[in-house]
């Protein structure tokens, strides 16, 4: 099927290929690109920083992600319009990993999620995510949503947490002991800067409302502090080394250099080392990571797909974010994967291929060795209040509203256990408990359609003269594991009394291992009853599956008949 074949193809740099190669690549869509990378260039130098600080690391680091994820990703990727960096869904994976094992262990695991993703690729898995429904995305989105704004609860109040738990009933312990100890003035700067952002787009400008927010919530914190208030910012509390052995504030404004990942820094500071033991502790996370990835990047192409009309080749997304994660974390980058807002913008801004996005990078590269000395200055609470926008948007709590009020109550118990799951424990566990509840709920639906009704005294049968004693019932659904047994020990019941029975089973399109094994238990049943049972038009597949499996007809119990009409016949004229 040519149309789904976006689903199955697999290339390096496909989306550059298609739009750049294929295609004619002109000077007036370098520039439409050039412009659209700087667009969302500016737009993701602060989202970089917040995220990164997120998930337990200096900000510096996300800036990496962005940089080496975000040129590699869209070079080597497989969506002509997505632009990859740190991403508000990671958070909840991210931050344990970097509390547990430090910048050593982040790095360690996001290049073993990348190894990940590509086998993931090669095996052709991309085509698997139009089979993760609605309620699970939507449940576990938001439960993510939930976990990101209550970590910047602590930023956004500058609260005097030292550590935040790990469970989340007890995170909400540990905020609640010090909310009597608020700041006023970082109260006061998160506050201006969320009402800035909520506010300024009734302006209806281009200007994405996080670049305002975040300046002026940078200027009254840099008023406050002038005046002896004590507002933190990135420069106050993050650090470097310089070249010279001394120390300096902020962010370094220079390029990353290229180190190991294990021999970066653990959660005590010493190198993370390289081992089995390491490898398979981190291997949990790297897996989560992964599957987080996939689903989180190709639904952002899927998203994207929609408004352009374009159609991304989903293997070979997956290819270029596995790339992607595999390159950066030698450069000091975190998980990057396709970022929705962002991607959005890029094509609202007039993007026509990959290259937007490799201006992206660079604009970040020239915001990182220009402008660190500046970045230096953003509030911390300014960030946290940032992030409060991101976890909103990122809940779709209007779509989450409206599957509770008009889904059907399957999906609303799969939204609600992936919701509370992710919350409470873990965004895979959540996923996985998701999909197999969701599953079941569907085999179990599936299964209740499943009918089979008797329609002996039909009008269709009036005056076709069936013998004494035999009757013909319909089937109408799958017959598969979950329903079989239901319908054919139904079936089953009539056999003592009955002379013959014809199954009419037009309206069978599936026959599994299940139902095989149920219909030869009714023909078991048949001979020992002395019942004779006559099926009639078969569909392709339970025809095949039967044909497969070498079940014949067997004297004086079991025919078959193309047609209901054709069995009628034969036992009328017995």
């Amino acid at each position: 099927m040519a149309h789904r074949a976006y689903l199955f193809s697999l290339r390096i740099a496909h989306a550059f290929r298609e739009a750049c190669v294929d295609e004619s690549y002109t000077g007036r869509r370098f520039v439409r690109d050039v412009l659209a990378g700087i667009t969302v260039g500016i737009i993701a130098i602060p989202l970089a920083m917040a995220l990164a600080i997120a998930s337990g690391v200096a900000p510096q680091y996300g800036l990496y992600t962005a940089i080496i994820g975000g040129f590699v990703i869209a070079l080597t990727g497989g969506s002509r319009f997505s632009i990859s960096g740190p991403t508000a869904a990671f958070v909840v994976i991210l931050y344990p990993v970097a509390q547990k094992y430090g910048l050593g262990g982040l790095l360690l695991a996001t290049l073993m999620s990348g190894g990940l993703l590509i086998v993931m690729a090669i095996m052709r898995l991309g085509r698997f995510i139009e089979y993760i429904p609605e309620s699970v995305t939507l449940g576990f989105t938001g439960g993510i949503a939930v976990v990101i704004a209550t970590l910047q609860i602590k930023d956004f109040f500058g609260l005097p947490v030292a550590q935040m738990p790990e469970q989340y009933w007890d995170k909400l312990a540990a905020l609640a002991q010090t909310l009597p100890e608020l700041d006023g003035m970082t109260t006061l700067v998160a506050a201006a800067t969320l009402a800035v952002m909520l506010l300024w787009p009734r302006l209806k400008t281009p200007i994405p409302p996080h670049l305002p927010a975040v300046v002026l919530g940078s200027l009254l914190a840099l008023v406050l502090n002038m005046n002896g208030a004590a507002v933190e910012t990135i420069g106050s509390r993050f650090s470097y080394l310089l070249p010279d052995g001394s120390v300096g504030s902020g962010i370094p404004p220079f390029l990353p250099g290229l180190a190991w990942p294990w021999d970066r820094p653990d959660a005590s500071g010493a190198p993370l080392g390289l081992s089995w033991n390491m490898v398979t502790e981190l291997l949990p996370a790297a897996f989560a990571i992964a599957m987080l990835g996939a689903i989180e990047s190709l639904l952002c192409a899927v998203v994207l797909d929609g408004m352009t009309g374009k159609r991304h080749s989903a293997n070979s997304e997956l290819l270029g974010q596995g790339i992607g994660n595999i390159l950066a974390p030698f450069f000091g980058g975190i998980t990057a994967t396709a970022a929705l807002a962002r991607s959005a913008a890029n094509y609202r801004a007039g993007a026509e291929s990959p290259v937007a996005g490799m201006v992206h990078a660079l604009v970040v590269l020239t915001g990182l060795v220009s402008l660190a000395s500046i970045l230096a200055y953003l509030p911390m609470s300014a960030m946290a209040a940032l992030l409060v926008m991101v976890a909103w948007h990122m809940s779709e709590a209007p779509k989450a509203v409206h599957l509770l009020k008009t889904a059907p109550r399957s999906d609303v118990l799969v939204f609600l256990t992936c919701f509370s799951l992710t919350v409470l424990l873990d965004m895979v566990i959540a996923i996985t408990t998701g999909i197999l509840l969701a599953a079941v709920l569907f085999m179990r639906e599936m299964a209740q359609m499943t009918k089979v009704t008797d329609i002996t005294g039909s009008k269709r049968l009036a005056g076709v003269g069936l013998p004494s004693g035999w009757q013909v019932f319909k089937i109408n659904g799958p017959l598969f594991f979950a329903a079989a047994d239901r319908i054919f020990g139904e079936l089953a019941s009539q056999t003592a009394s009955a002379r013959g029975l014809i199954l009419y089973m037009d309206g069978v399109t599936v026959l599994d291992a299940g139902g095989l094994a149920a219909l030869n238990k009714l023909v078991e049943t048949c001979k020992r009853d002395g019942t004779q049972i006559v099926i009639a038009d078969l569909q392709f597949q339970p025809l095949r599956t039967l044909a497969r499996a070498g079940v014949e007809p067997v004297e004086g119990v079991s025919r078959f008949y193309g047609s209901l009409d054709e069995a009628i016949h034969s036992v009328a004229s017995v």
